[in-house]
């Protein structure tokens, strides 16, 4: 290595590390960035005691504040004394803040990371903000049109990449379908997330069946009372957070996605990564950039198309599921991308 090289050092800045993709995701890059080319630390706005993710040998400062702005002004002291090349920010409102200092800090570059599709709603004050931000990540194509066209930023400031596939593993060849059929969903138990959908097209199913739901969140027990109503309540099994996901997704057959629109769903990439296959609905965002009709999934464009694919005896093989999306997000080309990123 040249001995004038010196290393940069990149501050990574979350609201928490409670369950998320954005959360997993900076912490795997905190942790497995060149340790020759980069110093890494994460500041989290929030505490400990929230934390849902193991990080060894990063230093972690948390701020332990409930709302990002009450954060303000120790994230200002904080990047004046550290002085790093390179902050990397992800959820709006942080990302809006960001977008603020890199005025203030015209030595440091910032990097922030939509981690969904906004609304298009104008937003005067993030769109002059975003301004001095130096790259923009977008997770998806659309993602990018959409972060684009809201904020009217330069197309040179924008790259895409994709979220790593940090769990992987080699998997032994399985039959394809089993009876009843094992459907399985990931993620907050929230409205954009279309959990209500599924329980109503799976209402529909005339052959035996089982359904879990992994996940936490405030629809909860609506949930639990439109499967009540629909009298399916006893072919659902939710399961709290767990950081056994893979093992839940190895014991399915096909996972649903119901979601109205999509940053980038990491927990369909994570069941193709085992060799389940994912049916979900063509919305905006990330997902199809994921799924291949018929080759690891299916992007149904109604509820009919979502119902007459679960009926369908389509046959899958779990290798080759894996094999769709093994290189294309493998964490060693997403760290790839990430290092140049860095290094420019």
């Amino acid at each position: 290595m040249n001995p004038n090289f010196k290393k940069k050092t990149v501050v990574f800045i979350i609201p928490s590390l409670s369950p998320g993709g954005a959360e997993r995701v900076f912490c795997f890059l905190s942790q497995n960035l060149s340790l020759e080319k980069f110093n890494t630390e994460l500041i989290v706005i929030g505490s400990a005691k929230d934390t849902s993710y193991a990080v060894e040998n990063v230093p972690i400062t948390y701020l332990n504040k409930n709302r990002v702005r009450q954060a303000i002004p120790q994230l200002y002291s904080l990047l004046a004394k550290k002085k790093p090349d390179f902050v990397l920010s992800s959820i709006a409102h942080l990302n809006v803040i960001m977008g603020l200092f890199s005025y203030l800090f015209s030595n440091i570059n910032f990097i922030i990371r939509p981690s969904n599709i906004e609304n298009e709603n104008k937003n005067f004050i993030s769109q002059y903000y975003y301004r001095g931000i130096y790259k923009i990540v977008c997770q998806s194509h659309d993602m990018a049109n959409n972060f684009r066209k809201k904020y009217k930023v330069a197309r040179n400031k924008i790259i895409i990449i994709g979220n790593p596939i940090t769990n992987f593993e080699h998997i032994q060849p399985k039959e394809s379908y089993r009876t009843p059929k094992k459907f399985i969903t990931v993620g907050r138990l929230n409205k954009i997330k279309g959990h209500s959908r599924i329980i109503s097209i799976l209402s529909k199913l005339q052959a035996d069946f089982h359904y879990t739901l992994v996940g936490d969140g405030p629809e909860l027990n609506e949930l639990f009372r439109l499967a009540e109503t629909l009298q399916i309540r006893d072919k659902i099994t939710h399961i709290p957070f767990t950081k056994n996901v893979n093992m839940h997704l190895k014991e399915s057959d096909l996972f649903l996605q119901g979601s109205y629109s999509e940053g980038f769903p990491n927990a369909a990439l994570e069941s193709c990564s085992v060799g389940v296959p994912v049916l979900a609905f063509d919305v905006p965002g990330g997902t199809k950039e994921i799924i291949d009709n018929y080759k690891n999934g299916f992007l149904a464009k109604t509820e009919e198309d979502f119902l007459n694919f679960i009926k369908s005896k389509t046959k899958w093989n779990n290798l080759s599921v894996q094999s769709t999306v093994a290189n294309k997000f493998s964490s060693k080309n997403i760290l790839k991308k990430y290092e140049q990123l860095l290094s420019s």
